[in-house]
């Protein structure tokens, strides 16, 4: 697994946190809010499966290597837990999409909830509020544009997963990292070179140009709306949201109009848009959170901004900022 290039090696305890059943629920919840589910060929064309378990491991040990903080690492390990089936998607259900914090509120819970996860934090004399919420530590966590482990860990794990990047070369790039002091006075992951900042930047703007996709708010939305309909239909109940995709999925094909309409969301392959609203059919105008990172780098030993430095990225930063999200969206 690309995580291997995180550290050589993490603590027994995260890796007994990271079996226990609340965190193996993750492993059926996919980084990709449901959007992998249709065929668009973004998707068609992934290296292998990316899921929220994965992603968390890696958060930890990216954490864990550059801070050897137990309790940091936890935290990063954690972040997730709480994620609903679906991720994200069910902040376009709740209406938090443009923020993305509803499905986060539930992480102290789960935790507290599990006497497995609990008896072991007992064991080493750790406390629920030191691992529960990963906002605190500067390193796993941050405001944007900066860079996080949270950040650097999708960034890396799209580009091996899904954009079938070489893993030599997204070694290279983290291995470029230090930490350094940013003009906040907080410590903030940070690279050495600026040829390492520019490729991981570019990465970080695929992503950030396919997370606001057309094809990802649509396909989003639609899957929020077949939520919706479940729940207020009684096919699903709000703590089916915290079953694995699969459960949730069976829940869904077992009523035949939900069935119908979640055949149609795996069929989507691709969308089209118009500045009028199309008549009886389907479609959507939605907004989305624009997620994007300009890292620090070492130059003289005085960490700058890649956008102060780099006039090319500034310029493709700014382009993906200026995205407008006014149109409406519906299935070919």
């Amino acid at each position: 697994m690309y995580t291997s290039i995180y550290t050589e090696e993490i603590p027994v305890l995260i890796e007994q946190l990271a079996n226990t059943p609340e965190m193996r629920r993750l492993s059926d919840i996919g980084m990709h809010c449901g959007c992998e589910y249709a065929k668009f060929p973004f998707y068609q064309r992934a290296r292998t499966p990316y899921n929220r378990l994965i992603h968390s491991v890696g958060v930890s040990k990216i954490v864990w290597n550059f801070t050897h903080d137990i309790r940091q690492a936890i935290a990063g390990l954690f972040h997730d837990i709480a994620t609903p089936v679906f991720a994200h998607t069910i902040d376009f259900l709740q209406g938090d999409h443009l923020t993305q914090e509803s499905t986060e509120d539930k992480t102290f819970l789960f935790i507290e909830n599990s006497k497995e996860i609990t008896n072991l934090l007992k064991k080493h004399h750790i406390c629920i509020e030191d691992v529960s919420d990963y906002h605190k530590y500067p390193i796993a966590d941050n405001d944007t544009p900066m860079l996080s482990a949270d950040r650097l860990e999708y960034t890396i794990g799209n580009g091996f997963c899904v954009y079938n990047m070489e893993l030599e070369t997204l070694n290279g790039i983290y291995k470029d990292l230090t930490v350094a002091q940013n003009e906040h006075g907080t410590e903030e992951l940070c690279f050495r070179s600026i040829d390492a900042a520019i490729k991981f930047t570019e990465i970080s703007l695929r992503n950030s140009r396919f997370f606001v996709s057309d094809e990802d708010r649509f396909s989003m939305q639609y899957l929020a709306d077949i939520i919706r309909f479940a729940v207020e239909n009684g096919i699903l109940v709000s703590s089916d949201l915290y079953l694995t995709e699969n459960e949730v999925i069976k829940k869904i094909n077992k009523d035949k109009k939900l069935s119908k309409m979640w055949k149609s969301h795996t069929e989507i392959f691709a969308v089209v848009t118009s500045a009028e609203k199309p008549e009886n059919q389907y479609c959507v105008n939605v907004s989305a959170k624009k997620r994007y990172i300009d890292p620090l780098v070492l130059v003289k030993n005085d960490a700058k901004r890649l956008t102060d430095i780099d006039i090319g990225i500034r310029d493709q930063i700014q382009t993906f900022l200026n995205i407008d999200f006014n149109k409406w969206i519906f299935k070919v």
